[in-house]
């Protein structure tokens, strides 16, 4: 086993009705790095994602996910990681601070330190005016705030984020994204998917492309910039869309003069 990993996929393939949607991916993420894992819209991001979680069975293949095998013990990855995924199933009938209480008491934190970590992460992500507000009336942004803040309530060591900054205003966004950067100083591993390449490039240490459910590329942006022989100064939007062979060129609409 590999201790120096916090996340070692082996061969992952998901098939749904004879399509592939994952197809044999293999990759490792060191423990404490910021890795940005990007892909085109269905190329299989949020697939492997929910296999890599335990929320979908993979079709073959496997992963160890801070030192526990994802098919001997999906219970124990469960107990070590945070999820935010992008469609924020909260409880809409709870309160913000009912539902962060409940999140703690869930991965099994003491009464007290539930508290004391729900009054600390309201305050943090300025939802502390809104804690007896019904989640059903919350915004996007507050829902995600709230999302998130149940993703870091116990303290995981690896945290997958799915678009974690959409509908999250400026001044918070700035917030977020300082803390990811310093949970990374501080050992943790974050798994993060964003289509905001700037956002991504500013964030990550590594990245790995995925494109019809294969990985195409995958390191620090000037070994992918050197694999693909593209020039020093060319930003992760060019390298994306080069990895991809993205079509970007259209016509004009007709109706536009």
């Amino acid at each position: 086993m590999d201790d120096a990993a916090a996340l070692v996929v082996e061969s992952l393939t998901k098939v749904f009705r004879q399509q592939t949607a994952v197809d044999h991916i293999s990759f490792r993420v060191a423990r404490g790095r910021f890795f940005g894992f990007l892909g085109p819209n269905g190329a299989g991001k949020s697939t492997t994602i929910r296999m890599l979680t335990g929320l979908l069975r993979p079709t073959a293949g496997d992963a160890v996910v801070e030192g526990s095998r994802l098919s001997r013990d999906v219970l124990a990855v469960k107990r070590r990681i945070g999820v935010l995924t992008e469609d924020l199933a909260l409880y809409e009938r709870l309160t913000a601070e009912e539902h962060l209480l409940f999140a703690a008491r869930m991965y099994g934190l003491p009464r007290d330190e539930a508290r004391r970590r729900t009054e600390e992460l309201l305050e943090f992500l300025s939802l502390a005016d809104e804690r007896s507000k019904l989640v059903v009336d919350f915004s996007l942004g507050m829902r995600k705030k709230l999302a998130l803040a149940c993703t870091l309530v116990h303290n995981p060591r690896l945290i997958f984020l799915d678009e974690p900054l959409n509908g999250i205003d400026p001044v918070s966004g700035r917030v977020v994204m300082d803390l990811l950067q310093r949970l990374a100083r501080r050992g943790v591993t974050l798994f993060f998917t964003s289509h905001v390449l700037d956002v991504v490039e500013r964030l990550c240490d590594e990245v790995a492309v995925i494109d019809r459910g294969r990985i195409v590329a995958q390191g620090t942006l000037e070994e992918i910039r050197a694999q693909r022989e593209l020039g020093g100064d060319a930003s992760l939007e060019d390298v994306f869309l080069k990895l991809v062979d993205a079509d970007v060129h259209r016509e004009d609409l007709s109706w536009i003069g």
